[in-house]
């Protein structure tokens, strides 16, 4: 710019997309001519005060107002006024360099407005406030939208008003209830199909045929719904953002609605959790005092883990507290079987034992309470066959054991002379049972621990290896002990906006809940920052802040990692990666494995850790193995620790292929372990460059 009017003269074209001008460019004006609302915002003041004082000013993350009216926008810079001179040293104009920071800006506030979400979740904080608070977060991140959160109902048919703080509320109240299903506006058909729905312009999308008349009234133009699921499928409710004038989502509208969208789902089921815990808690309170007998019978049912003597146990809780005689039978493989009797004498229990309900019999109690779940009591002997003379019966209780719905056994109480069933007993049969089948299934789902804790520590894994251009990749991932908690080793590859490919491989300080929630925590930022940030170093930071601004509840542990991108070239694989405290990347050249030293502190225990990157060039056959310190301490039976030195030599000669490697090295550790038992997790990456031939460029 020139002159004490700063004229002008020249801008390149990035200058000109930033203010949203199109066409030839404009020159040759006063900058506050061409950009009016400057003035305004102090811009034009120190412009003057540069030239004036022919002293340089810089600014660090500006806020700029970029347009005016509905037309404006939000922006951040990093400015940087210089004073332009003659040969004479008079200050003759000004120049400006700004680079903007907005995406980055962005991606911090919205990193750290989802945090404090789920911190919120975390302490149970209410619904409304949660929900409202996410509207209003949404709403200030992109201007111009209008956030609204529907929930559904507990039959999935209709949508109740959940949040929306700024939707007038006579809409509010016309949508509060409405039906889901196929062209019902956006959210109806939105949870009726399961999958988001876009509607750009409301004034004639024939969705919104019996709702325009609200939408010109509430001045709305454009609506996009995502539907709110459970982790089980279920419909919790939508998720909808509204504008004022016909549009089409960008990407990042579509990231942001889904990241929200998860997190109103874990704010929903954490509330129906809590709800369901809460109406337990209150009909336990009120029977307490009747059911005393049941808190001994849950200690004796919760006492064994085979379910074939739970259901033992059952049948002997039962007689003679509750009956003279019972029985339990249970579904397998669609028969009926009995599998424990109770009754005063061993005769009379092996004429019990010997009877088999028939599985579809109408005319037998055990098979209608299979088919209905639904208790049947009477004051008179069983109808079908069976030993009811010979045992006296007078009168019967048939109660279902049910999981998760459905009835996979019954437990049948007989009376014989002069006893009878009140409701006092019929309740607490029906209590017994379901404590057993609760027994039952938690017996059952011991012996599944193992495989759901490994399921659960797969999904903070990779669900299935990518396929990569000019790369193959082999990984490995064993628990520690038995598996039964989730570990705190992970690792990831995903692509970036650009061609190139990040990995990462790491290690949680702990196990458990906690270490899950700061792998994801890794994870998910990484993933999110990865676009928006240059290179792996400022990558890794951004992770650091992320572990360092985390509440307490969520783990206070450090973490190790290994970060890096990689991109395919003609002659093999160009990498640069950061270590952050993790073990040493070994680098399998052609005829040698070697160690990559890279000098990085842990994670999550400074605010600005010392990292430095590196890089390498694979040629085609040439690999980088990542790994956790399971596998270089893992121990044999003298305590020796495995090591690097092993591990170096375990590689040497490299094998060919990523597959190869990994199964050279895992095999090393398991035949120096003797296949003993690892106190630690271990997880191994391999990274192997091949043969590639860039996509030729058109045009």
């Amino acid at each position: 710019m020139a002159g004490p009017a700063h004229l002008l003269e020249t801008a390149n074209p990035a200058f000109f997309a930033a203010i949203g001008r199109t066409g030839p460019p404009r020159t040759g004006l006063p900058i506050g001519e061409l950009m009016p609302e400057l003035a305004e915002q102090g811009f034009i003041g120190l412009l003057d005060r540069v030239y004036r004082s022919g002293r340089p000013y810089t600014g660090r993350d500006a806020r700029v107002l970029l347009g005016t009216g509905s037309q404006a926008r939000e922006a951040f810079f990093d400015f940087s006024y210089e004073p332009r001179r003659d040969l004479g040293g008079n200050v003759i104009g000004v120049r400006v360099i700004g680079v903007e920071t907005t995406q980055v800006k962005h991606a911090q506030r919205l990193t750290a407005e989802h945090r404090a979400l789920l911190e919120q979740i975390a302490r149970q904080a209410p619904l409304d406030d949660v929900l409202d608070g996410m509207a209003r977060v949404i709403e200030e991140l992109s201007p111009g939208v209008l956030v609204s959160v529907l929930l559904a109902d507990e039959d999935g048919r209709h949508l109740r008003h959940g949040a929306a703080p700024s939707l007038p509320d006579f809409y509010n109240r016309a949508i509060d209830g409405i039906a889901t299903g196929d062209g019902v506006g956006s959210c109806g058909t939105a949870a009726h199909r399961r999958q988001p729905v876009i509607v750009t312009d409301v004034a004639t999308d024939p969705y919104w045929d019996d709702f325009r008349h609200l939408a010109d009234r509430a001045r709305l133009a454009a609506c996009w719904s995502t539907p709110i699921l459970a982790r089980d499928g279920r419909l919790l409710g939508t998720f909808a953002m509204y504008h004022r004038v016909p549009r089409a989502p960008s990407d990042a509208d579509l990231a942001l609605a889904g990241v929200f969208a998860d997190t109103a789902a874990l704010a929903i089921e954490r509330h129906l959790t809590e709800q369901a815990r809460r109406a337990a808690e209150a009909r336990e309170k009120a029977a307490r005092d009747d059911l005393a007998f049941l808190l001994k019978a849950s200690t004796e049912l919760g006492a064994d883990l085979d379910h074939a003597q739970i259901l033992q146990r059952l049948a002997d809780l039962c007689v003679p507290a509750l009956a003279p005689l019972c029985a339990v039978d249970i579904v397998e493989s669609g028969r009926v079987r009995r599998v424990a009797t109770a009754a005063p004498t061993p005769g009379d229990q092996r004429l019990l034992a010997s009877h088999i309900p028939v599985y579809d019999a109408d005319d037998d109690a055990v098979a209608r309470v299979l088919a209905s779940s639904l208790s049947e009591v009477a004051r008179r002997t069983p109808t079908g066959p069976g030993p009811w003379s010979d045992l006296q019966v007078t009168g019967y209780v048939c109660v279902p054991l049910v999981d998760r719905g459905h009835a996979f056994g019954a437990l049948t109480l007989l009376s014989t002379g002069g006893h009878t069933f009140d409701g006092h007993a019929v309740a607490l049969a029906e209590e017994l049972a379901r404590r057993a089948a609760s027994a039952v299934r938690n017996s059952r789902q011991y012996t599944q621990r193992v495989t759901l804790a490994r399921d659960l520590q797969a999904g903070l894994l990779l669900p299935d290896l990518p396929t990569l251009p000019g790369a193959e990749l082999a990984t490995f991932y064993h628990p520690a002990g038995e598996g039964l908690e989730i570990g705190g080793d992970f690792y990831d590859v995903f692509p970036l906006d650009d061609g190139r490919w990040a990995f990462m491989l790491g290690d949680v300080c702990g196990r458990g809940a906690l270490a899950a929630t700061t792998t994801a925590l890794v994870r998910h930022t990484a993933r999110a920052v990865a676009p928006l940030l240059p290179g792996p170093e400022a990558v890794v930071q951004a992770v650091n802040r992320a572990l360092a601004r985390r509440h307490g509840s969520h783990g206070t542990g450090f973490v190790t990692l290994v970060y890096g991108h990689f991109a395919a070239t003609e002659t093999g694989l160009d990498i640069e990666f950061v270590r952050a405290g993790h073990t040493l990347p070994v680098h399998l050249s052609a005829d040698a494995a070697h160690l990559v030293h890279s000098d990085g502190a842990l994670l999550g225990v400074v605010p600005s850790p010392h990292l430095c990157a590196r890089r390498l060039h694979l040629t085609p056959g040439e690999s980088l193995a990542l790994y956790t310190d399971g596998i270089t301490e893992a121990v044999n039976a003298e305590k020796e620790q495995f090591g690097e030195e092993r591990l170096v030599q375990s590689l040497t000669p490299p094998p060919r292929g990523a597959s190869a490697v990994l199964d050279a090295l895992t095999r090393a550790v398991r035949d120096f372990t003797g296949g003993n038992g690892t106190d630690d997790d271990q997880a191994v990456l391999i990274l192997t460059a091949t043969a590639h031939t860039p996509a030729p460029v058109s045009g």
